[in-house]
């Protein structure tokens, strides 16, 4: 089981969430021959599932892939809510694309609940699915009037919101206004993952799991080794493996923290809770606390928070290593929820945050028969629906009313001063082929720890095993060159350009990049 994890064919990481402690593994067979199919469909989470499950309901014959297990890669490390409320505000949106754009962004991720709902009610799958309301309030950074704002724009994008005077449930030395959203969602994902894979079966479609794909082309792609065909290529990644450059300059990626702790049932409603956001961090996606419930047992439901993010291989851009990220989540908690138990749960996820507020989905820009599903911000669950809807369409002939204001291919130029922002910081990061490595020698390493070191002009990547055996890796990510850094609450190497991520013993386990870190020797 360790091997696995440290692996990521269990997850993506060294914690382990929620989700994935109460389910079990969700795996199928691996390839063990060439295939041709009518549509290849590359990722096993919410996406491509969701994917798989409407173009076989539209008749076409689907072969998905996973690289891991099901549900191994972000879907399992989601909190999973079902939101209309976007993390970026409606009266950017507004402001961004105009009001029809911001309307039909509301419409889209409304249908996305329901049908979420739908495909549950279909399949009679038991994953606690429940309506609930949202309530967003305000960060102290941030100013009343954009609460009253964000109403008006969302009135305006056909929502049903209402501004209330006090926060339901929120503990607070003054009375906290917010907006609440109205017929929200819930539910627990690997449990909707597990029934999307039994419906995707009975349709007739075909999943393999530790089945790794690489070279994608519009002819197909590589799996283990052998030769998968198809007409159609859907890429359902998280962050696309099929492209080099283009959309890894629209999109970047960050890491955001969760905590899970018990609360005596009854104490809350079953709600979801978000704050508006750091109006004063250095991060372009000004961080934000999220906050829901879910049944744990007879006694306790979990209280699930999250939030501190920041991009990906840069903690100490903040000078906060991971467990003070924990921590800080931990007293923001407390202070909004005291009742809180005893944290059970500790986890991280990975996000990509597009930088003109809305995610990716449909063809790959230069592609006639390669489609992504991308950018998906804290939104990935309905985000992740939009996506399988609009592919499917396309796949199908069919013309979708969301296709073009979540085309991969366009250009917002309104966005481009955050577009500057986030290349410059990118562009920064080779700046670590010349800086001074965290290691001077392998010796300093504690067993279960990593970290950089210089070997003459090389930069290598070493981690000690808790049998004290050294593994060491080239430091130069296998995606665009950049120098990985090493994060020591999922103990993995994280690059700080583009989001890849490798898990301690080199083997790759979030793109972009498609390989392991190369193996080498050091004394």
């Amino acid at each position: 089981m360790e091997n696995k994890i440290n692996d990521g064919a269990i997850t993506s990481g060294d914690n382990v969430s929620f989700w994935i402690d109460s389910t079990s593994i969700l795996s199928y067979k691996t390839p063990d021959s060439d295939i041709q199919t009518e549509v290849l469909i590359i990722g096993g989470g919410i996406a491509g599932l969701t994917t798989a499950y409407k173009l076989l309901q539209a008749g076409k014959k689907v072969v998905l892939v996973e690289d891991g297990f099901i549900g191994s890669g972000e879907s399992g490390r989601t909190t999973a809510h079902l939101s209309n409320a976007l993390d970026d505000r409606y009266y950017y949106l507004e402001s961004t694309f105009g009001k029809e754009t911001a309307a039909l962004a509301a419409e889209s991720h409304t249908a996305a609940i329901n049908e979420i709902e739908n495909i549950i009610s279909q399949n009679n799958i038991d994953c606690s699915f429940k309506r609930v309301n949202g309530y967003l309030f305000l960060h102290p950074s941030d100013k009343e009037e954009n609460l009253d704002k964000e109403y008006e724009a969302s009135q305006r994008a056909g929502l049903d919101t209402l501004l209330l005077d006090k926060t339901p449930t929120i503990i607070n030395d003054e009375p906290l206004r917010c907006l609440m959203f109205k017929n929200q969602a819930q539910f627990h994902i690997l449990q909707y993952l597990k029934g999307l894979a039994d419906a995707v079966i009975a349709l007739g479609g075909t999943i393999y799991t530790e089945a790794h794909a690489e070279n994608i082309s519009k002819e197909g792609a590589e799996v283990n080794g052998f030769k998968f065909t198809a007409a159609h290529i859907v890429v359902a990644t998280n962050s696309p493996i099929n492209d080099v450059v283009t959309m890894h300059t629209k999109q970047h990626a960050y890491r955001t923290y969760v905590i899970a702790g018990k609360i005596k049932k009854d104490t809350l409603p079953y709600a979801l809770w978000w704050d508006t956001g750091d109006a004063d961090s250095k991060w372009v996606s000004q961080p934000y606390h999220y906050v829901r419930l879910e049944k744990f047992d007879d006694e306790y439901d979990l209280l699930i928070s999250g939030g501190e993010d920041h991009k990906t291989g840069q903690s100490d851009e903040e000078n906060k290593t991971e467990s003070e990220r924990y921590d800080r989540l931990e007293a923001w908690t407390r202070q909004y929820f005291p009742l809180l138990d005893e944290i059970s749960y500790r986890w991280s996820g990975q996000v990509m945050e597009p930088v003109d507020a809305l995610g990716f989905m449909g063809k790959n820009p230069g592609d006639e028969n390669i489609y992504i599903i991308t950018g998906d911000s804290g939104n990935g669950m309905t985000h992740s629906t939009i996506g399988a809807l609009i592919i499917t369409d396309l796949i199908k002939g069919t013309k979708n009313k969301w296709e073009e204001i979540y085309s991969p291919s366009r250009l917002t130029l309104k966005s481009a001063g955050d577009f500057i922002k986030e290349t410059g910081n990118m562009a920064a990061q080779y700046l670590d082929w010349i800086t001074a490595s965290d290691l001077k020698n392998t010796a300093d390493l504690p067993a279960g720890e990593g970290g950089i070191i210089s070997i003459g002009l090389r930069k290598a990547a070493v981690y000690r095993d808790y049998d004290n055996t050294l593994k060491a890796f080239s430091a130069v990510c296998p995606h665009l060159g950049c120098i990985v850094n090493w994060n020591a609450d999922e103990k993995s190497f994280d690059c700080p350009c583009h989001g890849s991520r490798f898990a301690n013993d080199g083997t790759v386990i979030n793109g972009p990049a498609q390989s392991d870190l190369a193996k080498i020797q050091v004394k």
